[in-house]
């Protein structure tokens, strides 16, 4: 009896569980890469300014 209370228990935690490592990983994909974009648009936007001849942003 309760090795079915125990089963019952990590059954109904489970399918949470894994709904939230799926939400986790999206979330840091999506943070990841608007991370990576702006890093790549502020290294763009130096170049460019550099060959304008413009003072470097702050």
């Amino acid at each position: 009896m309760p090795q079915d209370f125990w089963l019952n228990a990590l059954y109904s935690v489970a399918p949470t569980i894994l709904v939230g490592l799926v939400f986790w990983f999206i979330l840091r994909a999506i943070i990841r890469a608007d991370r990576t974009e702006r890093d790549t648009r502020a290294k763009i936007e130096a170049e460019e300014r550099q060959r304008l001849g413009m003072p470097p942003a702050e």
